[in-house]
């Protein structure tokens, strides 16, 4: 038996769980990793197993960006470390605002360990390929991005393990992000090549995106906001139907974020038809936002994500021996080659236009 499952035996012992059948869950892109429990009564729990030690650690809140790149990636992105403290503070204060986090049943964060509620297998992914209309679950999606930017949002989150920072997705972690594109794109396809003076001008590119992205930093963003991570629960109504996961690395960000997250989607097509009324739905629920201004903030900071995932899907292919993501680069690059053609992105299009050619493009 190896040291990490007997510290998870003895957590659920403690938990009073330790007749719980236990079926692990497939794993995704992160060192996470989840089991069903399902006790004597046939009651329903998940697991979540995250050792601390597996990545590097999370952002100090006073480091600089020199600190930040000098403490690895976690702190330049400004991601969690995927910490259990932090799932549980993002999950108290979501529930604060009547949205639907799972609740926390038990909780040893110096091990990186939970119990929390399970909300069934409902993801709004498996439910429309199984032909549910998406149209009602992408309103109730938008709508609780509405409850969500409505709230005040507060600098220090906390929750059953103490407090949690809620940090700004501030330039340095925009930039780092979209510089994984020119990281890793080369590694998947070596007729691609870019000096020092071309990534030069690629963050040059970038630098009005960032910065209005930090400058517009107002509310907290989920930062992972998709059907993947979004679950239909039945028996709930508006935006308390839409059960969320995977939150762990919120921060404080533009309110497009998590929009352009859901409706620019990695993973799945979404109808340009219903991107425009999700869009529309958002605008009516939150009618004091200058459409103009959060449109081009949409377009700018969509481009950049589409750009960060690109990299990231090269790196888990060239690096990771992971090849079904080339599946779902076409779509990012869809996304991205659209997204280029709004006004304020003429250089970044430009750099592409010299750099990378049309035909890798796709």
């Amino acid at each position: 038996m190896s040291d990490r499952e007997a510290l998870r035996l003895d957590f659920l012992r403690s938990a009073g769980l330790a007749e719980t059948v236990r079926t692990p869950l497939p794993g995704d892109a992160s060192t996470r990793r989840y089991e069903r429990l399902t006790t004597p009564s046939g009651a329903s729990l998940m697991l979540m197993d995250q050792a601390p030690a597996a990545e590097s650690p999370p952002c100090d809140p006073s480091w600089t960006p020199e600190q930040r790149h000098a403490h690895g990636w976690n702190a330049v992105a400004r991601l969690s470390a995927g910490r259990i403290e932090a799932f549980a503070a993002v999950a108290a204060h979501l529930k604060s605002l009547g949205l639907s986090a799972p609740d926390i049943v038990a909780i040893d964060a110096p091990d990186g360990l939970a119990v929390i509620e399970d909300f069934g297998d409902a993801l709004f992914a498996r439910v429309i390929e199984d032909g549910a209309d998406p149209a009602p679950l992408y309103r109730a999606a938008v709508e609780a991005l509405a409850v969500l930017h409505a709230a005040p949002t507060p600098e220090t989150l906390t929750g059953p393990a103490g407090d949690w920072p809620l940090l700004t997705y501030d330039q340095t972690a925009l930039q780092g992000g979209a510089d994984l594109f020119v990281e890793w794109l080369p590694k998947l396809i070596p007729a691609l090549s870019f000096d020092e003076a071309a990534v030069a001008e690629w963050r040059a590119a970038w630098a009005p995106i960032t910065a209005a992205g930090e400058a517009g930093a107002t509310v907290m963003a989920h930062r992972d906001y998709h059907a993947e991570n979004l679950i239909r629960l039945d028996g709930r109504t508006g935006a308390a139907s839409v059960g969320m996961i995977d939150f762990q690395d919120a921060v404080k960000a533009h309110p497009s974020w998590d929009l352009h997250s859901l409706l620019q989607d990695a993973r799945r097509d979404v109808a340009p038809e219903l991107e425009a009324l999700a869009l529309d739905q958002y605008f009516a629920l939150r009618p004091e936002t200058d459409r103009e201004a959060f449109m081009a903030a949409y377009a700018g900071l969509a481009a950049l994500n589409e750009a960060r995932i690109l990299g990231i899907f090269a790196r888990l292919i060239a690096r990771d021996g992971k090849p079904r993501y080339a599946a779902f680069m076409p779509r990012m690059w869809a996304h991205l080659n659209a997204n280029l053609k709004t006004p304020g992105l003429e250089a970044v299009a430009a750099w592409m236009d010299r750099h990378v050619p049309e035909e890798a493009r796709r």
